[in-house]
């Protein structure tokens, strides 16, 4: 069938910068769907009926006209951030015209002069600022999409915390419209607090000199995390990590998270890239909060619980880590039957009791067996000697297809 959906994007310059088959798309849609900003936007001439989306948000006044000529006005390109995406998933491609218009962050980059391509994109609309926290680096160019005028300034704030204070920020407002401004300072002297709600933030990365660096591989340094002495190591979380291979979309449950370790690091490696945190310690429970924002990953879900109990009626995974309660009766059988055919399981012992579990599993179940030893040079009086860590047994295994 003939497309019976539009999706208009419209940028601040209204009605007059749409192209030929925007502007004839809205002059015989029946029906026009939008926010109040865009059907603001559209001139008398416009005789479909304009209606408000719901809230909360449905798509369902969308849906409800199936076959009728209906468009719908999003803020520039409808596909990136926008609810073009949402209805593309909803309606039939060969029922769905998607005409974009440039996107705020088309805009930001040509007035800054940055390629595109190399610009990384966050968007803090209706979601955590922490975020921002997972890309920072010097060198690193990000435009932030803004939730709304308190944005920039909370963004300095965050960007001084994290060490980052010496960052460019530039704000522009009102993007392509008449009212378009732009505002310039450092993340540490941020004066511009009264922004108009429309806008967005670019910020050309610079740490501080004392800022230690945090790559997105697996192996953070230690001092990178809050814990009270129940975190993997950094040695040995590499190693764990490297065996648990996450992949772009997976998700994993990390069992006994302690200070939730793991799963940051899990999520870190992709920003599609899920995680559950199974911990019943309360004290911990903070940890794993606290850190999961300092490190960028706000979306790493706590359950607040106790394997093999809290485990039931959570998401299928596709990767497993047993980081504590191997022993406890269950915990090992129960993840074992929820993890997906050729997901992965790893879990590290430390005592000999949890040791022997995972040796008698093994030799039920398969897997792989790894004894990790890691010593470090540290002083013995004028000298300097190894000293051993405690040593770690890892089992690894795939689950058959």
């Amino acid at each position: 069938m003939s497309p019976w959906l539009t999706v208009v994007g419209i940028g601040e310059d209204g009605f007059k910068g749409l192209g030929r088959n925007a502007r004839h798309a809205l002059l015989r849609a029946t029906r026009i769907i939008g926010g109040q900003r865009q059907l603001d936007l559209l001139p008398v001439c416009i005789r479909g009926e304009r209606q408000l989306w719901p809230s909360p948000f449905s798509l369902e006044p969308v849906l409800a006209k199936r076959g009728e000529p209906v468009c719908v006005l999003a803020s520039g390109d409808p596909m990136f951030f926008g609810v073009g995406a949402s209805l593309a998933r909803q309606v039939a491609a060969d029922e769905l015209l998607i005409l974009p218009a440039p996107s705020s962050v088309s805009l930001a980059a040509a007035r800054l002069g940055w390629p595109l391509q190399d610009v990384v994109t966050v968007s803090v609309v209706a979601r955590p600022f922490a975020g921002i926290n997972a890309h920072l680096a010097s060198g690193v160019r990000l435009i932030v999409l803004s939730n709304d005028g308190g944005s920039p300034a909370l963004i300095a704030a965050l960007l001084t915390e994290a060490g980052f204070g010496p960052s460019q920020l530039t704000v522009f407002e009102h993007l392509g419209g008449a009212n378009e401004r732009r505002l310039d300072g450092l993340a540490a002297d941020w004066q511009h607090l009264g922004t108009a709600d429309l806008n967005l933030v670019a910020i050309d990365c610079l740490a501080s000199s004392d800022t230690p660096p945090l790559s997105r591989l697996a192996g953070l340094p230690d001092s990178a995390f809050q814990h009270d002495g129940q975190l993997t190591k950094r040695d040995v979380r590499a190693m764990t990590l490297a065996r648990l291979a996450p992949m772009p979309g997976e998700l994993l449950w990390d069992v006994g998270a302690g200070s939730g370790s793991i799963g940051i690091e899990w999520m870190r490696t992709h920003p599609s890239c899920r995680a559950l945190a199974i911990e019943a310690d309360e004290g911990r429970q903070g940890l794993i909060e606290h850190n999961r924002d300092a490190l960028g990953v706000p979306g790493l879900h706590l359950i607040r619980g106790k394997a093999p109990d809290a485990l039931h009626g959570l998401p299928t995974p596709d990767a497993i880590f047993i980081g504590g309660g191997v022993t406890r009766d269950g915990v090992l059988d129960t993840c074992w039957q929820q993890l997906r055919p050729g997901g992965r399981l790893v879990a590290n012992a430390v005592t000999l009791q949890s040791e022997m579990t995972l040796m008698n599993w093994r030799a039920q179940h398969g897997g792989e067996l790894t004894r990790i030893h890691v010593a470090q040079a540290q002083p013995l009086g004028e000298f300097d000697t190894w000293r051993q860590a405690l040593p770690i047994t890892l089992l690894e295994v795939t689950k058959p297809l």
